[in-house]
């Protein structure tokens, strides 16, 4: 068996072990899977691909593997398609065409899995779904992921995440976050869910807003490349002209503010790094910073804002305490 052949087998292992979702000690073992040899993600996304081919054609293949006499009718044609798409792979291909014929099984034979994931301070993760899709999560950010066969959902707590978006018109992609649902139509597109406010920006593809609120119903708001909507803790919403690249440039560990208070960027840079930093005088926390804060570590960060504001820091015990110069 070559090593194609093998990453397609163990590809088929994966998609029936999986099920549709990453979760737990599994989604540990299967990133270290995928980062062993460079063969294997290439092969799950071909996997992937032949499931969905499959689940297209779930009567045909299940009419073909039922036994002889209890088979439903079927068309000539598609019998041949289902039977050439079962046995496409020459070795290893009995335990890929498992793995897909597990995938069409009907729905109780693929519950629907629920996972949670979470940052602590100065953390961010990588998490790759199984239909193709990835998230990142910024630090201090909790999610949950709920993928069934009719939709895949992604519930934000307080928290920022990218999600890079693989389309399936058959599963809908949803980002539920501060009282609002962001609706996917196959795109790139950053969610920030912090303290009641609410933050979409949309890089590539288009995506949908709309309450969950049934008492209040508002139009669905749709956002292309290029645009943000920001809408503050009263929902009062702005649509505006956005660089994608500065929204997402958090993953590159770089913050980049423009006329933003320095309130909020410190409460920023406080996800960022254990230790952490205060404002003495609530006054000083008002003052706009424009610029481009680079998270190396927090005493650097702040001798840079120093050059851009009138402040200064004190080191305490527990904090560095930023006062007015």
């Amino acid at each position: 068996m070559s090593h194609d052949e093998l990453a397609m087998a163990q590809a088929a292992a994966w998609l029936a072990r999986l099920g549709g979702s990453v979760a737990g000690e599994d989604g540990v073992e299967f990133d270290a899977w995928l980062e062993a040899a460079p063969q294997n993600r290439a092969a799950y996304r071909r996997a992937v691909l032949l499931w969905q081919e499959f689940d297209a054609r779930a009567g045909d293949v299940l009419a073909e593997l039922a036994p002889r006499g209890r088979q439903a009718p079927v068309r000539p044609f598609a019998a041949r398609r289902a039977s050439r798409l079962l046995w496409l792979a020459p070795a290893g291909g009995f335990a890929l065409a498992a793995g897909l014929a597990l995938a069409v099984l009907p729905p109780l034979m693929v519950p629907t899995t629920v996972t949670a994931y979470a940052t602590g301070k100065g953390e961010h993760r990588h998490i790759a779904l199984a239909d193709g899709s990835a998230i990142d999560l910024d630090a201090e950010t909790q999610v949950r992921v709920t993928l069934s066969r009719s939709e895949r959902r992604v519930t934000l707590g307080d928290g920022q995440a990218i999600f890079d978006v693989a389309h399936d018109a058959r599963r809908p992609f949803v980002v539920a976050a501060a009282g609002r649902i962001v609706r996917d139509l196959g795109t790139q597109f950053d969610v920030k869910a912090r303290g009641g406010q609410l933050t979409v920006t949309v890089a590539r593809g288009r995506v949908e807003v709309e309450s969950v609120s049934s008492a209040a119903p508002e139009r669905a708001i749709a956002l292309a490349p290029g645009q943000r909507l920001a809408i503050d803790g009263a929902g009062v919403g702005q649509l505006s002209r956005v660089d994608p690249a500065e929204t997402f440039s958090w993953r590159a560990g770089r913050l980049v503010y423009r006329a933003q208070p320095l309130a909020e960027v410190v409460a920023d840079l406080n996800r960022q790094f254990v230790e952490q930093t205060e404002i003495a005088d609530p006054e000083l926390g008002k003052l706009p910073i424009t610029g481009v804060v680079v998270l190396d570590n927090p005493r650097a960060v702040v001798a840079r804002l120093s050059l851009m504001l009138p402040i200064k820091a004190i080191p305490s015990d527990k904090a560095l305490i930023l006062l007015r110069r």
